[in-house]
């Protein structure tokens, strides 16, 4: 039974950005006014307006509120986005809160290593939904201002009817491996420096599989087969949906890495893979679930 509890741990996982419980995100959409209590959400030339502090605390509709009052200015509309348990989150306009005391303009890059994790995945998820309202304030299709939708989280064009809901972009995360042993990358001119894995776009017309397979051929050069789903996580950092999968590469063919994707491509023993203590992404639970597997294997 301890073997198999083991297994269990270490095939579902249970430390990404998501795995929020015993918390719940609630995301159907609602038309509602914020509570004294509801946390307003605001961004800031790639920054989220928190408060001072080593963690992270969103301001309350009560305190945004109440500092437009003692300038006897008009509170900012309020969008509502989710909520977390029974706190709903609200995206306002926070550009004139920059001299308000007691509150910070965190990047968003910086954010990821914050805590509690419920309050990142939250930060990131009302990211994904701002990136979206921004770029969706006129329609596509004759460029008339749109419309927030009634009764669906939506954008109404009120001349030509165009609906744009929210745009979720697949990608898959690779976790190629060769018997005892796991390629690990890191990306080109990119500011995470951190060991990473393969990783792609879903293009038109291709199946996620495809994906992996055209996605570890452009960047290492190899071919790969046994390809098998391991599971999914919203990354709202970006707007995706990580698809995760582990494959199995041709163990004679030489690897050849595209330097403009990639600063680094090699293999590393599963053994030698540290502990993954930022409990964030699917790519480090997937590097420490291969050395997970080797150590059951040995253990039998």
């Amino acid at each position: 039974m301890r073997k198999f509890l083991r297994v269990f741990q270490i095939e579902t996982g249970e430390c990404m950005i998501q795995d929020i419980l015993p918390k719940k995100l609630k995301n159907e959409y609602e038309r509602r006014r914020p509570r004294k209590e509801d946390f307003i959400v605001g961004f800031c030339d790639g920054c989220i307006l928190i408060k001072e502090g080593n963690t992270i605390e969103f301001l309350t509709y009560d305190g945004f509120s109440s500092y437009y009052k003692s300038r006897e200015e008009e509170t900012p509309e309020c969008l509502y986005l989710f909520s977390v348990d029974a706190a709903g989150y609200f995206l306002s306009d926070v550009s004139a809160l920059r001299k308000m005391p007691g509150v910070v303009f965190c990047p968003m890059f910086e954010i990821r290593a914050k805590k509690p994790k419920e309050c990142v995945f939250a930060a990131a998820t009302a990211w994904h939904l701002f990136r979206w309202y921004r770029e969706n304030r006129y329609c596509g299709c004759c460029g008339t201002k749109m419309m927030p939708g009634v009764g669906a989280r939506k954008m109404d064009c009120p001349l030509c009817g165009n609906e744009v809901f929210p745009r979720i972009a697949p990608a898959v995360i690779v976790a190629v491996t060769d018997k005892d042993k796991i390629l690990m990358t890191k990306y080109a001119g990119r500011e995470y420096k951190r060991y990473a894995l393969i990783a792609g776009f879903t293009e038109i017309g291709e199946t996620a599989e495809e994906t992996v397979a055209r996605e570890v051929m452009e960047e290492v050069g190899l071919e790969v087969r046994n390809i098998t789903y391991y599971k999914s996580q919203p990354w709202g950092f970006d707007g995706n949906l990580l698809l995760g999968y582990f494959c199995e590469a041709d163990s004679n063919a030489k690897m050849r890495m595209d330097e403009t994707e990639l600063s680094v491509a090699e293999w590393v023993l599963g053994s030698e893979i540290e502990d993954d203590t930022e409990g964030l992404s699917l790519t480090r639970e997937m590097m420490t679930v291969f050395r997970d597997r080797l150590r059951v294997r040995t253990d039998h």
